[in-house]
């Protein structure tokens, strides 16, 4: 078995933490781990790629573009970015509170319709699972609990082979002791907010039938 986790995101949203958190924890279940370092910019606001890697055998992080079997999305443009990273059989947890960019934030571009961005990806790949990362941690405690909402959803996809039990210890392991209560709620939350969904049935968007129009993410620079 080899499994490769793409996680795609700005600085500052824990993509690093999320990277350790996913390498430790699948050691401590005897894979062989390969993690590449993070690429793009890594100070708050730059767009983040981390690549994950683990199974028997696995020696390199490098992996073909669309063979990922998960991608974990802090940011909404920045998942769509990087959809072409999996395929249709990819899952993918994304994360609905969107990062702006300084052109953005400053009135000089304007951000995709996050139901726009939902829309394109599921009309590729209806494995969408989102997550309001954000909502729920302040829920928890703090917003900068995010990261570890999106880790404990990423526990509760079906078929993903990381035990529960060996995410939440890789995660208070990196953590400082005063906020793992904090990360231990949100954890807890993210992962029941994918695991209830699991049992509802969903509704996802029809396709569209009109011809596509240029991507709304691909002029949106950072």
């Amino acid at each position: 078995m080899k499994y490769s986790i793409q996680i795609v995101g700005v600085g500052g949203q824990g993509v690093l933490l999320a990277s350790m958190v996913l390498g430790n924890a699948a050691m401590s279940m005897g894979y062989d781990v390969s993690m590449s370092e993070v690429h793009g910019m890594a100070q708050r606001g730059g767009s983040v790629l981390s690549t994950v890697r683990f199974g028997d055998g696995v020696c390199s992080p490098l992996e073909a573009v669309g063979s990922a079997d998960l991608i974990l999305g802090f940011e909404p443009v920045e998942t769509c970015r990087n959809l072409s990273l999996g395929n249709k059989n990819t899952a993918i947890v994304m994360n609905l509170d969107p990062v702006l960019p300084s052109m953005v934030a400053a009135g000089f571009e304007e951000y995709p319709d996050i139901e726009i961005l939902k829309k394109e990806i599921l009309s590729r790949n209806s494995n969408l699972i989102t997550v309001d990362a954000t909502g729920i941690a302040l829920k928890a405690g703090k917003a900068v609990a995010a990261n570890a909402v999106m880790i404990g959803a990423m526990a509760a996809v079906k078929g993903f082979p990381i035990s529960k039990e060996a995410l939440f210890e890789a995660l208070i392991a990196q953590v400082p002791e005063k906020f793992r209560e904090l990360n231990t709620k949100a954890f807890e939350m993210g992962y029941e907010a994918v695991r209830r969904r699991r049992h509802t049935p969903q509704t996802f968007f029809k396709k569209n039938t009109e011809r596509r129009r240029p991507s709304v993410w691909g002029k949106l620079n950072r």
